[in-house]
């Protein structure tokens, strides 16, 4: 794992999507992170060694469904789909559809499967899946703002994980849509999905892929802006949590009562076009309970104050 020695940065920007503000200072302490994110073969061998059965692939209860066909509930999960021309893009309907038995093993449903795919990050996996292997691993979860102050690879304030420059020089630097959203992808042929790990360059700090292939779970429950101290003060935040469980339900869906947590750095679905989100600063909202097959994650480890490493899950 990589050492990410402690320090301050500016968390957040005022200048894209309203959920990253305000900016503000803030410090984190040291911590290792994997440089890359967990993939299929290492999630395999969690798997292999524990049994472990992911959410998506779990039977689901007809009590947690009032009003549904029983025989309708299979078990399954969100899986995008290229589009066979422009589409109304505030409808995330026309490309992502609930498909029966779509899980880790077979991301895009039944006859998909990941046998070519064994370093490319592991998907569909919901925050519970990425909980229980960081426990096996006896790592944890980033917060957001380890997460974020570990992008931006020592480049504070700067809009990507390498600069300012989207494509400097015209060079792609990391998995995202290239083309006409949701329905045109001149990307490289077989990569209309995800892109094997370490694909593209590092950041500053040795990390590959802290922007673009796919999103990643933080600790963090989702609010539509980042919470500030009790007297609004602009001020340094020390290691910072966000809000609580129930801050995290989503206003315009008050009948969902299903909590979110923060996902950052985007994925191959983001476009200049749209979801600008392939930004450190970027943050999105995300449903504990859903696994999609643009969501991974990555681990961290935690010294403790006597210098041994902290393997505990929050």
């Amino acid at each position: 794992m990589v050492w990410i020695e402690s320090g301050s940065f500016q968390m957040g920007s005022d200048r894209h999507y309203a959920d990253e503000a305000p900016i503000h200072k803030t410090t984190v302490d040291g911590f290792w992170m994997s440089p890359v994110a967990v993939t299929n073969d290492m999630f395999a061998e969690f798997v292999s060694q524990t049994g472990y059965v992911t959410v998506a692939e779990r039977p689901l209860k007809p009590s947690d469904f009032p009003g549904a066909d029983p025989f309708l509930l299979v078990p399954g999960s969100l899986v995008f789909n290229m589009t066979k021309g422009p589409v109304d893009l505030k409808d995330m309907r026309n490309w992502w559809s609930y498909v029966p038995r779509a899980n880790w093993k077979q991301p895009e449903g039944a006859g998909s499967d990941i046998s070519s795919r064994g370093d490319h990050p592991v998907v569909q996996v919901a925050f519970e899946d990425a909980q229980a292997y960081a426990k096996w691993a006896g790592c944890d979860l980033p917060t957001e703002a380890e997460w974020e102050f570990a992008a931006r690879g020592g480049l504070d304030g700067a809009d990507y994980v390498w600069g300012d420059t989207f494509k400097p020089d015209g060079k792609i630097m990391a998995k995202t849509w290239q083309g006409d959203f949701p329905w045109r992808n001149t990307a490289r042929k077989n990569l209309h999905r995800t892109a094997p790990v370490g694909s593209y360059p590092s950041n500053g700090y040795g990390l590959f892929d802290m922007a673009g292939n796919v999103w990643q779970w933080t600790l963090d429950w989702y609010t539509s802006h980042h919470p500030k101290k009790e007297n609004g003060a602009c001020c340094t935040m020390d290691n910072p949590r966000g809000v609580g469980i129930e801050q995290s339900y989503d206003p315009a869906q008050p009948n969902v009562k299903i909590p979110r947590k923060v996902v950052k750095g985007g994925s191959f679905l983001c476009a200049p076009s749209y979801c600008r989100r392939y930004r450190p600063a970027a943050r999105h909202a995300q449903m504990v309970d859903s696994g999609m097959s643009h969501i991974g994650f990555r681990c961290i480890k935690r010294p403790t104050k006597t210098g041994e490493e902290d393997s505990s899950n929050e």
